[in-house]
C-alpha cells in the first residue's frame, strides 16, 4: 500500500471517530424546555375518577366453563379510592339463578342407576328406581352449586385513557387489576362412609351447605359514562376444591385417585372457577377531583 493511500485511510478514520463522538455528545445533552411549557405537568385538568371517592356498583356475574351447573350471582362491589390508581373494597354476590348444563341433563336422563357404582353415585327420582316414570331423574338435585361469594380486595389501575366509537362517542376508560381473599358458600353432596350409606341417601336431600376459603384475582375495564356513572366489565378467577358432581371418584390408593366406595373430602378436586361480571358503578361525591 502506498504512503498516499495510508494517509487517506487515516484521515477517513479520524473523520469517522469525530462524527461518532459528536453524535454521542449530542445524545447525552439534556433537552431544556423553556417558555410557557417550562415546569408544566404532563397532563392538565385530569379528572381523578377514583381518588377520595366511594364507588357503589351493583353487579351481575355468570360462572364460565361449568361442567354440571352454572350460577348467576347478583351482588355489589364497594370501593374506596385511596389514590386515583389504588383502591380498597369488597365484592360479593349470592347465587340467584342455578342453570343445569346439558351434560347434567344427559346424565340424568340416560345413565343406568343400577350398574355398579351408579347405585351410590346416581339417585333415582323419588328414591324409587323401580318406577320407570321417575327412575332416571334426581341427579340434578345432587350436583354442587355456588350459594354466595364474599371477598375483600385491592384494586390497582395501571392504565387509563380515552375510548372512541366511530369518532362520535367518547368516554374516559381505565383498565384495572384486583386481588383478594374471601369465602365461597356452596351446596355439595353430603359425606357418606360406605357403599350402602351412599346408595340409601335421600335423593331430595343429598346436599349440604359448606364454606370454602378462596383467593380471587382478575382484571377489568371501566367506561365512564358521566362524572358519576361507570359501566364495568370484569373477568374473575376464584379457585378452590369441591366435588362438583357428587360422585365417588377418588380416595383409594397411595395417590387417592381411585373410588373408595365413600363420598368425602377426598373426592374434591381443585378448580380455577372463572366468572364474568357486568357492573354499573355510582361514585360519591358525584363530582371528581380535577388536577391543575
Amino acid at each position: 500500500m502506498t504512503r498516499k493511500s495510508m494517509t487517506k485511510l487515516f484521515l477517513i478514520g479520524v473523520a469517522a471517530a469525530s462524527t461518532i463522538a459528536l453524535a454521542a455528545e449530542a445524545n447525552a445533552q439534556e433537552i431544556q424546555v423553556s417558555g410557557p411549557l417550562k415546569g408544566a405537568p404532563a397532563v392538565r385538568r385530569l379528572k381523578l375518577y377514583r381518588e377520595g371517592r366511594v364507588e357503589i356498583a351493583p353487579t351481575f356475574t355468570a360462572t364460565l366453563l361449568d361442567e354440571y351447573n352454572r350460577t348467576i350471582l347478583v351482588g355489589a362491589r364497594i370501593n374506596y379510592g385511596i389514590t386515583d390508581w389504588l383502591s380498597i373494597g369488597v365484592w360479593g354476590g349470592f347465587g340467584a339463578v342455578q342453570v343445569k348444563t346439558n351434560l347434567t341433563e344427559q346424565i340424568d336422563a340416560n345413565a343406568d342407576r343400577q350398574a355398579g357404582f351408579n347405585k351410590m353415585n346416581l339417585p333415582c327420582g323419588g328414591g324409587d328406581c323401580s318406577n320407570p316414570a321417575t327412575a332416571n331423574s334426581g341427579f340434578t338435585k345432587q350436583v354442587s352449586e355456588i350459594s354466595y361469594i364474599a371477598t375483600p380486595q385491592i384494586t390497582a389501575v395501571p392504565f387509563r385513557g380515552k375510548f372512541a366509537l366511530f369518532q362520535s362517542v367518547f368516554a374516559d376508560v381505565d383498565a384495572y387489576i384486583f386481588a383478594g381473599f374471601g369465602v365461597v358458600g356452596i351446596k355439595q353432596r353430603k359425606d357418606c362412609a360406605n357403599f350402602q350409606a351412599c346408595a340409601s341417601q335421600d335423593p331430595n336431600a343429598r346436599t349440604e351447605s359448606k364454606n370454602k376459603p378462596a383467593p380471587t384475582w382478575g382484571l377489568g375495564f371501566n367506561f365512564y359514562l358521566s362524572k358519576m356513572i361507570a359501566l364495568g366489565f370484569e373477568w374473575r378467577m376464584v379457585p378452590f376444591a369441591w366435588n362438583r358432581s357428587g360422585f365417588d371418584g377418588r380416595g383409594e390408593g397411595t395417590d387417592k385417585k381411585f373410588p373408595d366406595r365413600a363420598v368425602n373430602a377426598d373426592d374434591e378436586t381443585y378448580r380455577f372457577n372463572q366468572m364474568m361480571t357486568i357492573s354499573l358503578g355510582f361514585s360519591f361525591p358525584t363530582m371528581p377531583k380535577i388536577t391543575d
